[in-house]
């Protein structure tokens, strides 16, 4: 289906309930700096919707974000990032990952990393703490050696990638950086120690419209998972 067609209609991004998903931020983020006409559906993972046939068989995993364009589905959150780049290409469109193929290159090996690694900071710092207030949420525990090795390795990427002045990565805006933000914002939100020059980087990412818009969202009272 041309993309003209594609466009005439608004596609459809599943979520969570909570919106509390690192995932469905950044798709969120890259349809809104796309300017595409999109609404959000939430899937109520807690109660095992994910699995339900309805969204099983369309999603392949069973798992959010899907993005829903016309009759094409597609979850993983890097996948849906890069289909959007692909069918909703600059100069029709913002774009959300650097021209510069080697910039490119590295954009997706930040949002590959922060996927697939420093699994222990995610667990211990998870996104609740970013974005319910900690009134609403468990308290946190002190970071465990795993945790803090895993930080030491985010925070030594993360100064390599940032400039000095705490700009964007690649001199303009990616999607990455909402992502590598999100990762250090699980420290920053839970007064864990990082580097002034990081912790202005991520305030400063967090001050784009389009993650203030999700930020802010109505969320649903907090629920401890069972």
């Amino acid at each position: 289906m041309p993309a003209e067609l594609r466009y005439a209609r608004a596609m459809i991004l599943h979520g969570n309930t909570t919106w509390t998903s690192p995932y469905v931020l950044s798709c969120f983020v890259a349809l809104r700096e796309k300017a595409l006409p999109f609404e959000v559906r939430t899937v109520a993972l807690e109660r095992g919707e994910q699995r339900e046939p309805a969204f099983a068989r369309p999603s392949l995993t069973a798992r959010v974000p899907m993005l829903v364009d016309g009759d094409f589905s597609l979850t993983e959150s890097s996948a849906i990032v890069e289909y959007l780049e692909d069918t909703y290409p600059a100069p029709g469109h913002a774009a959300v990952l650097p021209r510069d193929v080697h910039d490119r290159a590295r954009a997706r090996q930040v949002m590959a990393w922060v996927r697939s690694d420093l699994m222990p900071l995610r667990e211990e710092r998870s996104a609740e703490w970013v974005f319910y207030p900690h009134s609403e949420v468990p308290p946190f525990k002190p970071l465990s050696d795993a945790a803090r090795r895993a930080v030491d390795r985010l925070v030594a990427a993360a100064e390599q990638l940032v400039p000095s002045g705490a700009g964007p990565m690649f001199g303009a805006w990616c999607v990455a950086d909402t992502d590598l933000a999100m990762m250090l914002q699980r420290l920053v939100k839970c007064g864990d120690p990082v580097p002034a020059c990081l912790r202005a980087y991520a305030a400063a990412q967090w001050e784009r419209p389009a993650v203030r818009e999700f930020c802010g969202h109505e969320r649903p009272p907090f629920r401890r998972s069972t």
